[in-house]
């Protein structure tokens, strides 16, 4: 197996952004990293709304809004009037949640890729309703035909109510095949969810190709924008029925306005989104998802090799472009969420850089980005350091 080469860096890049130069952050998935052009928007914006708060909150605010989102959806490949815009994808799922008006023995199925939050999210509406939630077990190693076949497996047409799924998974960084499995539930009458949070600014798959009855996903990690934006998308036939969690002035209005408005929150890093995109786009898109996919499989090799990993041992999150991919941690290592948080935090103290870990089935591991901020010499560095740091556990 050959071993893959480091892109070359995209000039200029790093300076974009206002990162610690001490510290590698290895783990844009989780929270992002705003453009300094794209900060500054937004302190624009704030700057405006400080100025003068009730003309900032009273006139035009709804309408600025509906033209943001409709940039938004239409650079996602979504129906602008099936859009709303809302704080992260963990939002956009308890607002499809509590909208499904759950009754007891229905059931909200999931795979055991899905986010832990996400999760939390589905067992407390299904405490609140008497409804129930079962989780399929998919392997880390299944082919797209084979998940497709276990999806349709444990699908149980008129009891199972939603089918929760992942277009990228956080926690194994595997694409799934969504608009197959959305075929195979549609088949069986069974509503599907999209829990799509990395895609937008990864991955090129316009929203309405997917179809999916409801599609979520952050601006706020690949796509440059500020912390908490992000996008609920709603098939037609469900848009009706959609409540926001906190009833505020728009609620006459309908959908998406009603879900959007929530009364004085700080609009302003919706508004600042169509900067975000734009750095995308200035840099080129097609050239940012190839450099940060070639940088990550290289870390992921080299990091493997210092960990002892054979190269066929090491997984294949099964797309181009994916800026994510998971090492395998020595057994016994990091196998419970709290086991993986100080181990992550010992790393961050001790090595000065960013990375995620993760426990899932019954293993740790670590998972690795690739960034335009990121360099080869990133990963190599903590090839040489981490092995000594875990020896140390």
């Amino acid at each position: 197996m050959s071993v893959p080469q480091p892109p070359e860096p995209i000039p200029g890049a790093r300076l974009l952004f206002s990162l610690d130069p001490a510290v590698s952050h290895l783990n844009h998935g989780s929270f992002g990293a705003v453009p300094v052009g794209v900060q500054r928007a937004q302190q624009r914006l704030r700057d405006e709304m400080e100025a003068n708060p009730l003309r900032f909150f009273t006139q035009g605010l709804v309408d600025r809004i509906t033209h943001t989102r409709r940039h938004l959806a239409t650079a996602l490949g979504a129906d602008p009037d099936g859009t709303a815009l809302v704080a992260n994808a963990t939002t956009g799922v308890a607002v499809v949640l509590q909208s499904l008006g759950l009754r007891p023995d229905d059931e909200v199925l999931t795979t055991d890729h899905g986010y832990g939050a996400v999760d939390l999210s589905i067992r407390r509406e299904c405490h609140r309703t008497g409804a129930v939630t079962r989780t399929v077990r998919v392997p880390l190693a299944a082919t797209d035909e084979e998940l497709v076949e276990v999806i349709r497996a444990a699908l149980r047409p008129g009891r199972t109510r939603l089918l929760v799924v992942d277009q990228l998974t956080s926690a194994t960084a595997r694409l799934f095949p969504v608009a197959a499995i959305v075929g195979v539930a549609r088949e069986h009458g069974v509503p599907v969810l999209v829990d799509a949070a990395h895609a937008p600014g990864m991955l090129p798959t316009p929203v309405d190709s997917i179809g999916a009855d409801f599609w979520v996903g952050n601006l706020h990690k690949w796509g440059y924008a500020p912390r908490g934006t992000a996008v609920l998308v709603v098939a037609p036939w469900w848009r009706e029925r959609i409540e926001p969690l906190v009833v505020s002035w728009e609620q006459d209005t309908g959908f998406p306005q009603r879900v959007e408005w929530q009364a004085t929150q700080d609009y302003t890093a919706w508004l600042a989104a169509p900067a975000g995109l734009f750095t995308l786009r200035s840099l080129g898109v097609d050239r940012v998802r190839a450099h940060n996919a070639a940088l990550v499989a290289y870390g992921q090799r080299v990091l493997g090799d210092a960990l002892g990993v054979a190269p066929a041992d090491l997984p294949d999150p099964g797309g181009p472009g994916i800026a994510m991919r998971i090492v395998p941690l020595p057994p016994g290592l990091a196998t419970t969420i709290d086991a993986a948080r100080a181990l992550r935090a010992r790393i961050a103290e001790r090595l000065a850089t960013e990375v995620a870990i993760m426990a899932w089935d019954g293993r740790g591991w670590l998972r690795l980005c690739g960034q335009v901020y990121n360099s080869a010499d990133e990963y190599e560095r903590l090839s040489v350091r981490l092995p000594p740091l875990l020896a140390l556990r």
